[in-house]
């Protein structure tokens, strides 16, 4: 599936269409935390209200194979990414209300629904536009732009509300509320942006019948387990984000707790360069350098280094929540270095998870499909670790916590040494299309509109 001379180059789409995956993402996981606490909300209120929000990712199996019988992906993304902007705008006017948390939340619900919409239909372009070699090829441009986008959320908006407050002298919440209406400007920027530059990418043939459509669905599934060894690849999914899961939510509280809660103690504005910008980065330049490391090696050589690379790392908050003591803060560099560390393993490491759904779960008949019910599995360890992330920490303590963090990457290293790789690096990808497979790309004399 080498990219032809008519078909919209990755480079002109691939890095937005990331962009806006990684937003949404990092407002609901992040930014929603990071915002709470600011308003004096405590790590379990947040960790449990927020990363419950994240089941909206792992439900998409039952609405995945829906989108692609009626409408193109591209519309569902440019619908998706306007929809989100109008939510987080409600958001912004949501927070002078007296429960606001309540209203927040359910708000932070419908983004997610849309997020995760979006990914489906962002992942099923990229899936079906690109060959596996062209797929590996862009893979780190791919997690650096979801990376850039939990920049713009974790350090552009929250830095925004950290600037209105120490230094323009706004109140917490009307700085929220510009910093949250920045977001859905850039949000409805993209999807005016994408109109014009995204690909429509494969296009299914229509069901005629609701009996088609429901037999389509049945087929789905049935296919999705029919899969060779697929019960050991769901292992791995489920296994590999283990330890991260428990450290994606309440690592970045742990900065912005108080010194004498056995926090870091940072100010938003240091927690936004810190946690938003400098460790992003080094995230990015890690996803970058893994792509290129398994593109040159190959995924089945390279499979458990990545999972060292993702694990390992975790130690840098073994070690800040050990060496903090209240009446002696660590340095800004010191904990700048320290995470960007573990967000350069981070980066590296999770290449390693997104190829291996890619190249070994996904391909088949419903590609698409099967790449979000293989997300969805994914998010079916991510999100309990993270709902109980802020009562464990908690309850153990800063120090004790971070040492179960460590325990809990074990699997995630024994998962990627026992993956099995029942699809070769060089497997034909043609050949297998069936009623429900592309008919068309982009540009083709078939292209349905958006």
């Amino acid at each position: 599936m080498a990219i032809s001379a008519k078909t919209k180059h990755p480079l002109r789409w691939v890095s937005t269409a990331y962009l806006a995956e990684g937003i949404p993402f990092a407002m609901v996981i992040w930014v929603a935390g990071t915002l709470f606490k600011d308003l004096g909300h405590s790590d379990g209120e947040i960790t449990m209200a927020t990363a419950s929000v994240g089941l909206a990712w792992s439900l998409k199996p039952f609405w995945a194979a829906f989108l692609d019988m009626y409408r193109t992906k591209k519309f569902f993304v440019i619908t998706m990414q306007a929809f989100m902007a109008l939510v987080l705008a409600g958001i912004a006017l949501a927070l002078p209300l007296p429960n606001y948390f309540q209203v927040i939340i359910a708000a932070l619900w419908a983004l997610a629904f849309a997020s995760a919409t979006q990914d489906i239909c962002i992942d099923g372009i990229y899936i079906t536009s690109l060959s596996k070699k062209d797929q590996a090829k862009y893979v780190g441009l791919q997690g650096m732009s979801w990376n850039v986008g939990r920049i713009f959320a974790t350090a552009v908006v929250v830095g925004t509300a950290g600037y209105l407050q120490k230094d323009a002298g706004f109140d917490p919440k009307t700085s929220w509320t510009w910093a949250l209406l920045l977001s859905a400007g850039m949000l409805g920027a993209l999807a005016l942006y994408h109109l014009l530059f995204l690909p429509t990418g494969s296009i299914s043939r229509r069901p005629e019948s609701s009996s088609e459509v429901f037999a389509t669905f049945t087929d789905t599934v049935k296919e999705f387990f029919k899969k060779d060894k697929i019960w050991g690849m769901l292992a791995f999914v489920l296994l590999y984000r283990m330890g991260e899961g428990l450290l994606l939510v309440e690592g970045p509280l742990f900065l912005q707790a108080p010194l004498e809660h056995g926090g870091l103690g940072l100010a938003l504005a240091d927690k936004g360069l810190i946690d938003g910008t400098v460790s992003t980065i080094a995230s990015i330049l890690g996803g970058l350098l893994g792509g290129m490391f398994v593109s040159r090696y190959g995924l089945k050589k390279t499979l458990v280094i990545l999972a060292f690379c993702l694990n390992v790392p975790h130690l840098a908050y073994v070690y800040l929540s050990h060496m903090v003591e209240p009446n002696a803060p660590l340095s800004f560099t010191t904990i700048a270095l320290l995470t960007s560390i573990e967000k350069f393993g981070y980066g590296f490491g999770f290449v390693g998870n997104m190829l291996y759904m890619m190249q070994q779960i996904a391909p088949g008949k419903y590609k698409m499909t099967h790449y979000a019910f293989a997300t969805s599995f994914m998010n079916l360890t991510l999100v309990p670790t993270q709902m109980v992330s802020g009562h464990l920490a908690d309850w153990l303590g800063y120090k004790t916590y971070f040492l179960v963090v460590m325990a809990a990457s074990i699997p995630s290293i024994l998962a990627a040494w026992l993956a099995p790789f029942p699809r070769g690096p060089n497997d034909p990808e043609e050949g297998e299309a069936q009623p429900s497979e592309p008919l068309a790309t982009l540009d083709s004399p078939r292209e349905l509109p958006a």
